[in-house]
């Protein structure tokens, strides 16, 4: 792949010259020209303007799979001629839920940079759903979530376990209780998170064993972090369902306050997510060291 190659795959990611700019660290002029260039090479227009905005046309779309394509396959060539003599060279892509991206894999990608730091590590963060839905645009190589729901493209491996818990501030109202009964759970002010993400459908799944349902709680509010809705305890007289990985250190803090609710259960896995087939070396590897790896 030459240069304009790369021009044009960041352009089409993008759909924005400036922002490909941004990316590549070149002037918006040069894109421009690299653009016309290959456009120029291959007799054909690869993006129509609308006003302000960019569109791939059907060749710009072509082009663009096959590029993917072929930039994956020199990575992985790469990776397999530093493999050849022992130096492990590369990119990974890895997706990451929300969760799992700030408490749980840090100290091991520390760990896996150690003993592989020429492979070039990228971690992007969302909620499961959308780390999924870059895995299935190939946009990364590995995604870990925390939902349970799964795309049929796409294989599952457990990874880590997990477990919900009922948690409110250590100056709230409800800090000296233990234990709650399942009717008070209903009727206690509750935060929990956003649509879409993986810590929400696990509430929703652990409620219909119950016969309950997200509407027959007491939700006053939406959070998109599970840091928010820590920072939000603090001066709330109520309760939040979060990953019992999420606040070790607050517990031992005793600045959060755990609380049991009978006959509720919300347990979990992590899970690894990539595509069926073979994956690249480097991805393997990756999945090797993560379950490896003492959670």
């Amino acid at each position: 792949m030459d240069h304009r190659d790369n021009v044009f795959l960041a352009v089409a990611e993008n759909l924005s010259f400036s922002k490909a700019a941004e990316e590549l660290l070149i002037s918006q002029p040069a894109v421009t020209k690299h653009i016309k260039e290959l456009e120029s090479k291959l007799n054909i227009t690869l993006f129509d303007r609308k006003g302000n905005r960019i569109y791939l046309t059907k060749a710009g779309k072509l082009n663009y799979e096959y590029l993917k394509k072929i930039k994956q396959q020199y990575a992985e060539l790469e990776f397999e001629l530093g493999r050849l003599n022992d130096t492990f060279k590369g990119s990974l892509r890895i997706g990451a839920s929300s969760t799992i991206s700030q408490y749980l894999i840090p100290e091991m990608l520390s760990l896996f940079y150690k003993r592989y730091p020429k492979i070039d590590l990228h971690l992007y963060s969302g909620n499961s759903s959308d780390v999924q839905q870059k895995l299935l645009n190939d946009e990364i190589d590995v995604a870990l979530i925390e939902n349970a729901s799964s795309y049929n493209d796409l294989r599952y491996i457990d990874f880590a376990d997990d477990e919900l818990i009922v948690v409110t501030g250590s100056n709230s109202v409800y800090a000296k209780r233990k234990l709650i009964s399942l009717s008070d759970f209903q009727q206690i002010p509750l935060v929990v998170r956003e649509k879409g993400s993986g810590t929400l459908e696990v509430i929703q799944k652990g409620l219909s064993s119950r016969n309950l349902h997200l509407d027959d709680l007491n939700i006053i509010m939406h959070l998109g972090s599970t840091e928010a809705i820590k920072t939000f305890l603090h001066n709330f007289d109520g309760i939040a369902l979060v990953s019992e990985k999420s606040i070790t250190k607050e517990i031992l803090l005793k600045t959060i306050v755990k609380i049991n609710v009978s006959n509720l259960n919300l347990n979990r896995k992590f899970r690894i997510s990539i595509k069926k087939g073979n994956p690249p070396y480097s991805t393997q590897l990756f999945i090797d060291s993560l379950l490896s790896y003492n959670f």
